[in-house]
């Protein structure tokens, strides 16, 4: 019986279920959307979302310019910002438009971008759609995205 043992394995060692989940949640908050397996994203869920929710228990000083800080307010979102990058990787890259590499600090996006998107959401910044089995192995396959507007489909809208 597995009395108080949550989480699945994923048939991996600790270290690289959780490097495997370090990438997935920087994926995810780089591109606001990711396709993988239902079991994947139903675990990916939680971990995103308590990222997001450390960024919105600082409020407005997530997304305050520095210079406008507070010597206290500066010391929380410092502390904050290593919590972030404890977990994330500091950078990643995007492919733009026109084959372009684009370079995201992604501690920042989960601060100013999300943080400010989500601070009136008490929590479920996740979505999950199926999509349908996949031809390979006949797995589940999703999409696990972030709710709400984006600035990028507004932007292409």
């Amino acid at each position: 019986m597995r009395h108080q043992n949550a989480g699945r394995k994923f048939d991996r060692n600790t270290s690289s279920r959780k490097a495997m989940f370090r990438n997935l949640a920087a994926n995810l908050v780089l591109n606001e959307k990711i396709e993988t397996t239902d079991a994947k994203a139903k675990e990916l869920r939680s971990v995103a979302e308590r990222l997001i929710t450390k960024a919105r228990r600082l409020g407005e000083v997530a997304y305050t310019p520095q210079e406008k800080l507070s010597d206290a307010d500066k010391a929380r979102r410092l502390a904050t910002k290593r919590l972030l990058s404890a977990y994330l990787p500091r950078w990643g890259t995007r492919v733009e438009k026109g084959g372009e590499l684009k370079k995201v600090d992604l501690v920042e996006k989960v601060l100013v971008d999300l943080g400010k998107r989500f601070a009136s959401r008490p929590g479920g910044y996740t979505r999950i759609v199926k999509l349908g089995p996949r031809r390979g192995d006949n797995a589940p396959i999703v999409i696990i995205e972030f709710v709400g507007e984006s600035k990028k489909a507004e932007a292409s809208a």
